[in-house]
């Protein structure tokens, strides 16, 4: 069993994405955040929830959300995982 080493709340801005083509943004959102992580958690094996997934796809390619709220938790074994932090 791998233990956690730590656990954090990110507030990641996706405002980068509106200068990307409509039709892109939706995938571009999902990179920003995966880049975001591996820029602060120090790691480069990032796994997402499924509801962020959800989050950023609810309205559809065209309009991602501006900013998104994620809790990423660190395992001793240098793996990311983050969920969708609930208010």
């Amino acid at each position: 069993m791998v233990e956690k080493l730590s656990e954090q709340i990110y507030v990641i801005p996706l405002r980068v994405v509106e200068k990307m083509p409509r039709w892109k943004r939706g995938n571009r959102a999902i990179k920003e955040i995966r880049k975001y992580l591996a820029r602060h958690m120090k790691s480069e094996e990032i796994k997402l929830d499924q509801s962020i997934n959800e989050k950023v796809w609810e309205r559809g390619i065209e309009k991602p959300p501006s900013k998104i709220r994620i809790r990423a938790m660190k395992f001793e074994d240098g793996q990311v995982q983050a969920e969708l932090a609930e208010e």
